[in-house]
C-alpha cells in the first residue's frame, strides 16, 4: 500500500469507529468499546507505519481536485514531512490511552456510546488537520473539532457549570474563527490556491501583498483555538467535562491545532516583522499571566489548565523567534506530559472524591492510599518543571536557546526586541512553573499525618454511602477507604510516564533530522538560567508550605468513609463538580489561608484566582451590550411588529364584523340603508354644484 493510501486510511479510521459507535450504542452495546479503543489504537499504529516510512526525507504531497471555486481551487490534498507525521503520531497515542483510559472511568456511563463517539471524531479531525496540504481541507478539522468540543465539555449536561462552559467553549472559539476564516480566504487570494506548499511558495518570493493583515487575522483564530491572551479564558472553565477530556483536548488536539497551523504557515508569518511582535507580546503575557493564575488556583483541573495556557504560550514565544522546530519538539513533549497530568488527576479525584487542592492536603495518607498516581503524577509535574532530565527540560530549554539567539540578532526576519521579550517571560514563566507545580505536588498528596481511627468523629465514619458530599460537615475533606485506581487507568499512567522520563534525551539529538536540520540541543547559559529559575520556584513554595504547615495541622480535618468497592470514577468526579462550589463557596473568597500559593502572592492572589477578572471586562464589554440589544430587539419584536400584525389582522375582523351584522336578511334595512345612500349622494352633489 503506498504512504499517501495509508496516511488517508489514519483519520477514517477513527471517524468510522465513531459512526460505528452511534449506529450500535443502543442495539449492540457490548461492541462500542471495542469500538473505541481498536479504530484508535490501529489509526495510532499506521500513524507509526507513515512516520517511520516517510522518515527524514522530502516531503510527500498527493493530491485531488475536488472543484473549482472560481479561480481558487479546492484540492484533497496531503502534505506529509517531519513535522506532520510526528504530530500525527503524538495524536493517535495520546487518543488512544484516553480511549483506553475511559473504559475504566465511564465503565457504566449511560452516554459511553456518544462520548466515545465524539472522542473518535474529534480524534479523526485532528489527524485531518495535520495531514491536510490544502486550507479548506484543514479548515473543515478545525471546525468538527469545535464542534466536538462543545459537546465534550458539556458531557455533564445536568450540571449548570458544564452546560455554561461548552456554551463558552464554543462561542470563544468562534469568536476567533470568524477572523481566522476571513484570513484564510485573503491569504489563498494573494496566494492564488488553498494549497498549503503553493502558499508557502509565494510567500517566499514576496508574492503576498498583504501579510500583516493575512497574519493577523489567523492569529486571531489561533489565540482561540490555543487560548492565547485574549482569548484564553475558555479554556478552564472547560474543566467541567470529564477528565479525559480535558487530557485529549488539552495535550494533542484542539489547542494544538492552533500551534501546528502557525508553525506549518511560518513564512507567512516571518513575513511581517508586525505580526511576529503582536505574536511575542501575546506568548509573554499568555506566560506570566497563565503561570501566576495557576499559583492561585485551587481546583486541581484548573491549575492544570492554566499550565497549558503556559505551556502553548511558550510555543507560540518559539514561532515568534522563529524557530518552528522547537516550538513543535515542545509540542510534542507537551502532549505527552499533560496528558499523563490530567489523567492522574482524574485517578486522584477518584480516591479524594473532590477537585478541591486545600481539601486534599487535609486528607490523612492520601498519596499513601493511591502511590502509583502520586508517583506518575510526580513524574509529570518534573516535567512541567523543566527538570531535568525530563522531557519537558529538553524543549523548554530549546525554545529558551530559540529566544536567545533571537535576542543577540541571530534570527532572520526577527527584531531582536522580539527575542527579548520571548526570553524574558520565558524565564519568569520558569520561575512560576515551578512553584505551582511544587504546590500542586504537595497539597494533592495529602500532608496531614495518618491519625487513629478513633480520633475520627463518628459522625463522619458513619455516614451513609450516598450522602451527597455537602450534606454534612466534614464530608467534602474526606478520603474513601474503598475507592480504588482500576489497573486500566493505571496502566495507562505508567505508560505516558515511560516518554515523560525519555523522550527529550533522545529527542532532541534525532529531531533536527526531521525537521529539516538545525539544533535542539540546550546551551549551557540558557540551561543554567531556565533551570535555576525553575529551582528557585520549588524552593521558595516549599519555604511557604513549611511555613503554612502549622495552620494546616490545626484546622479540622475528616475522617476515613468507607464506601462500596467498584465506584464510577466519572461519577465522583461528576460530583465533585457539582459540589464545588456548593462545599467551598467562591474559589478566591474563600481561599485557604493555609495554602502556600496565598502566601506566595498576597494582595495578587484575589485577583490571580479570578484570572486578573478578564471574564468581568468581557461581561461588561461584550456580553451585557450583547444582552441589551438582545432585549432590545425583543422589545420591538413583542411591541412594536407584533402590535402591528394584531392591528393588520384585527382591522379586517372588525370591518367584517360590521358587516357580517348588517346582513341580517331584513328587507326593511337594505331599503332604509340604499334609501339614506341615495339621500347622502344627492346632497353631495347639491353641495358640490
Amino acid at each position: 500500500m503506498t504512504l499517501t493510501a495509508l496516511a488517508a486510511l489514519v483519520p477514517l479510521l477513527p471517524f468510522l469507529g465513531a459512526a460505528a459507535a452511534l449506529l450500535l450504542g443502543r442495539r449492540a452495546p457490548g461492541f462500542v468499546r471495542p469500538l473505541a479503543v481498536l479504530p484508535t489504537a490501529t489509526a495510532f499504529v499506521l500513524a507509526a507505519v507513515v512516520a517511520a516510512r516517510q522518515g527524514t526525507g522530502a516531503p510527500t504531497d498527493a493530491a485531488h481536485r475536488l472543484t473549482a471555486t472560481g479561480s481558487v481551487p479546492i484540492d484533497l490534498a496531503l502534505h506529509l514531512d517531519g513535522f506532520a507525521v510526528l504530530v500525527a503520531v503524538l495524536v493517535g497515542f495520546v487518543a488512544t490511552c484516553v480511549q483506553l483510559y475511559s473504559v475504566s472511568y465511564l465503565r457504566d456511563d449511560e452516554r459511553y456510546a456518544s462520548y466515545t463517539a465524539l472522542v473518535s471524531l474529534f480524534t479523526a479531525a485532528m489527524f485531518l488537520v495535520v495531514y491536510s496540504g490544502d486550507l479548506m481541507l484543514l479548515l473543515v478539522g478545525w471546525e468538527v473539532m469545535g464542534i466536538c468540543s462543545y459537546f465534550l465539555v458539556g458531557h455533564y449536561w445536568e450540571n449548570e457549570t458544564a452546560r455554561a462552559a461548552s456554551i463558552k467553549a464554543f462561542l470563544v472559539t468562534k469568536l476567533g474563527d470568524v477572523p481566522f476564516l476571513i484570513g484564510v480566504f485573503a491569504l489563498a487570494t494573494d496566494a492564488g490556491s488553498f494549497r498549503i506548499s503553493r502558499i508557502l511558495t509565494a510567500a517566499a518570493h514576496g508574492q503576498l501583498q498583504h501579510p500583516t493583515l493575512v497574519a493577523l487575522l489567523l492569529l486571531a483564530g489561533v489565540a482561540g483555538k490555543s487560548a492565547q491572551f485574549p482569548l484564553h479564558t475558555w479554556l478552564p472553565d472547560a474543566m467541567a467535562g470529564p477528565t479525559p477530556v480535558s487530557a485529549l483536548i488539552h495535550a494533542a488536539t484542539m489547542v494544538a491545532a492552533g500551534i501546528y497551523l502557525v508553525a506549518r504557515l511560518l513564512p507567512v508569518f516571518t513575513a511581517s516583522a508586525a505580526a511576529l511582535a503582536v505574536l511575542a507580546v501575546m506568548a509573554a503575557v499568555t506566560m506570566v499571566g497563565s503561570g501566576l493564575a495557576a499559583l492561585a488556583q485551587d481546583d486541581i483541573k484548573r491549575v492544570l489548565a492554566y499550565s497549558t495556557i503556559g505551556q502553548l504560550g511558550y510555543m507560540a514565544g518559539a514561532l515568534a523567534v522563529g524557530d518552528r522546530a522547537a516550538a513543535v519538539f515542545h509540542l510534542l513533549s507537551h502532549g505527552v506530559f499533560k496528558a499523563l497530568l490530567f489523567l492522574a488527576a482524574g485517578a486522584l479525584i477518584q480516591v479524594a472524591g473532590t477537585n478541591s487542592l486545600s481539601a486534599m492536603s487535609r486528607m490523612p495518607g492520601l498519596g499513601k492510599r493511591a502511590p502509583d498516581v502520586r508517583w506518575t503524577m510526580g513524574l509529570g509535574l518534573a516535567a512541567l518543571a523543566a527538570m531535568p532530565p525530563f522531557s519537558g527540560f529538553f524543549s523548554k530549554e530549546s525554545v529558551l536557546r530559540a529566544a536567545e539567539h533571537a535576542s543577540q540578532g541571530d534570527a532572520a526576519h526577527v527584531p531582536s526586541a522580539v527575542g527579548w521579550t520571548v526570553l524574558v517571560a520565558g524565564l519568569v514563566t520558569a520561575l512560576l512553573t515551578g512553584a505551582y507545580a511544587t504546590r500542586m505536588f504537595l497539597l494533592a498528596g495529602g500532608s496531614r499525618a495518618e491519625r487513629p481511627a478513633e480520633a475520627a468523629p463518628p459522625a463522619a465514619a458513619e455516614a451513609p454511602a450516598e450522602a451527597p458530599a455537602a450534606a454534612a460537615e466534614p464530608a467534602p475533606e474526606t478520603v474513601r477507604a474503598d475507592r480504588k485506581v482500576p489497573l486500566p487507568m493505571l496502566t495507562v499512567l505508567w505508560l505516558l510516564a515511560i516518554p515523560t522520563l525519555a523522550f527529550g534525551g533522545l529527542a532532541y539529538r534525532e529531531l533536527p533530522d526531521w525537521f529539516g536540520g538545525g539544533s535542539l540541543a540546550p546551551t549551557l547559559i540558557t540551561a543554567v538560567l531556565g533551570t535555576g529559575f525553575a529551582l528557585v520556584g520549588v524552593l521558595i513554595t516549599y519555604a511557604a508550605w513549611k511555613a503554612t504547615d502549622a495552620t494546616r495541622r490545626a484546622t479540622p480535618f475528616g475522617a476515613v468513609v468507607a464506601e462500596p468497592p467498584g465506584v464510577e470514577p466519572a461519577l465522583v468526579e461528576a460530583e465533585a463538580i457539582a459540589t464545588h462550589e456548593e462545599v467551598y463557596g467562591d474559589i478566591a473568597s474563600a481561599a485557604d489561608p493555609a495554602d502556600p500559593g496565598r502566601l506566595l502572592l498576597g494582595p495578587l492572589h484575589r485577583h490571580a484566582a479570578h484570572g486578573f477578572h478578564l471574564d468581568a471586562v468581557y461581561s461588561v464589554l461584550f456580553v451585557r451590550p450583547v444582552l441589551a440589544a438582545a432585549n432590545l430587539v425583543r422589545f420591538l419584536d413583542r411591541e412594536v411588529v407584533e402590535t402591528y400584525v394584531r392591528g393588520a389582522g384585527g382591522t379586517p375582523r372588525l370591518l367584517g364584523a360590521a358587516v357580517r351584522r348588517a346582513q341580517n336578511g331584513n328587507v326593511q334595512t337594505y331599503l332604509s340603508a340604499l334609501l339614506a345612500g341615495a339621500v347622502v349622494l344627492a346632497v353631495l352633489v347639491a353641495v358640490g354644484a
